[in-house]
C-alpha cells in the first residue's frame, strides 16, 4: 500500500467549492476502497485579505518538495508570484512532479513558462486575455487537459471530472466508476467535451431557425450580416426571423446581434490589451465614435470609462499599449 502525496498550493481568490471539489473525489476514494491512501497537504500562497474565507493548511514556507503531484488552485488571475515561490515551482517541475492548474490556477504555471507547448484548459470567459498574455501555451476551450505531466481544467464541476481521471489512470477505470456514483455524478465526462452548454439551451428554446441564426451572428461579429442577409441563410422571410426572434428573445434580430457584438467588445476590454478602437472594429463598428455611443447607450459608460472602472477594482492588470491612445 503506497501513500501518494497530494499537495494544493492555494490563492486568496479560491472558491471553496473549487477546493472541496477535488479535495471530495480523493477523500470518498480512500472511504471506497482501502487500498488507495492519499495524504493531503494545503498551503497558502498569499496572505488572504480580512473578509475573504479562512484559506485551510499554513502559509508557504519556502519547500515544495515531497509532492507526487500539486495542484495550483485559484479562482482569480494571481497579479504576480514572488521569486521564492517561481523558483520552488521550476525545481519541482524539473523533478518531474505532476503539476496541475484548477480555475485561474493555469495563469501562475503559464506566467513561469511551465506551460509553454503543453494544452491547456482554460475558461471560455479568460480566453482572449490568456491566449493573448501567454501565446507559447496551447490554449483549448476543453473541460480539462492532461498534456503529459501537466494537469489543467477550466474550474467549477470540470474539477471533479479531472480528479476522477486522475483516479482512473492511477487506480483504474472501475474505482473512478465507484466514486462517480458515490457523489452521484451523472456520468464522468471526458476531457475533450466543451464548456458552453448548447446554444439551445442558452437560449432557451430549441427552435431550429433561431438557433441557425444566432449561430450565424456569433460566426459573423467582426462583419456582421445584415438581417435580410442572416434570412437569407436560415431560408426564412425577414418578417418571419423578426417573428421568431421576438417571440423567443423578445427582441428584434438587429438588437439581439447588437446586444452580442457589445458584450464580446466588453469581455475584450477586460481582458486584452487591445486599443479601444481596434476592439470596436474587430466588433463590427465602423468608427470609434460609433462604438463609443452604441457601448455608452447599452452599458451606461463609455468604453474607455468601463475600462478604467474595471481595471481600479481587479487585482490583476493588464499591459497598456501605445495603441491604447487610439
Amino acid at each position: 500500500m503506497t501513500t501518494q502525496r497530494i499537495g494544493f498550493l492555494i490563492w486568496p481568490s479560491t472558491k471553496p467549492l473549487t477546493l472541496a471539489l477535488a479535495e471530495e473525489v480523493l477523500q470518498v476514494a480512500q472511504r471506497v476502497h482501502p487500498d488507495v491512501v492519499y495524504s493531503l497537504s494545503y498551503l497558502q500562497a498569499e496572505v488572504g485579505q480580512e473578509g475573504s474565507w479562512r484559506l485551510p493548511g499554513e502559509p508557504w514556507n519556502g519547500r515544495l518538495e515531497g509532492c507526487h503531484k500539486l495542484f495550483l488552485l485559484a479562482d482569480e488571475p494571481p497579479a504576480a508570484i514572488g521569486p521564492a515561490l517561481s523558483a520552488a515551482l521550476k525545481q519541482l517541475a524539473r523533478g518531474g512532479c505532476m503539476i496541475g492548474g484548477l480555475s485561474a490556477g493555469v495563469y501562475p504555471l503559464a506566467a513561469l513558462g511551465l506551460l509553454d507547448g503543453y494544452r491547456a484548459a482554460v475558461h471560455w470567459r479568460w480566453q482572449d486575455d490568456f491566449a493573448e498574455r501567454f501565446p507559447k501555451v496551447i490554449a483549448t476551450s476543453h473541460l480539462f487537459d492532461w498534456d503529459r505531466d501537466r494537469l489543467t481544467t477550466c474550474g467549477g464541476m470540470a474539477t471533479t471530472d479531472l480528479l476522477l481521471a486522475v483516479l482512473a489512470r492511477d487506480h483504474g477505470a472501475e474505482l473512478a466508476g465507484a466514486v462517480s456514483e458515490e457523489l452521484v455524478v451523472e456520468r464522468i465526462r471526458e476531457g475533450g467535451e466543451r464548456q458552453r452548454i448548447p446554444l439551445q439551451n442558452r437560449l432557451g428554446s430549441s427552435h431550429p431557425k433561431l438557433t441557425q441564426a444566432v449561430l450565424l451572428m456569433e460566426a459573423n461579429i467582426e462583419e456582421p450580416l445584415t438581417t435580410d442577409e442572416i434570412a437569407q441563410h436560415v431560408c426564412v422571410s425577414r418578417r418571419q426571423l423578426e417573428r421568431i426572434f421576438k417571440q423567443y428573445l423578445n427582441r428584434v434580430p438587429s438588437q439581439y446581434y447588437l446586444e452580442l457584438r457589445l458584450n464580446k467588445a466588453r469581455q475584450m476590454l477586460m481582458q486584452t490589451s487591445k486599443s479601444i478602437i481596434q476592439i470596436g472594429l474587430s466588433c463590427g463598428f465602423s468608427s470609434g465614435p460609433h462604438f463609443s455611443s452604441a457601448y455608452r447607450n447599452f452599458f451606461g459608460a463609455t468604453p474607455r470609462e468601463d475600462r478604467n472602472q474595471r481595471r481600479s477594482s481587479s487585482p490583476f492588470e493588464l499591459s497598456s499599449t501605445p495603441a491604447e491612445k487610439g
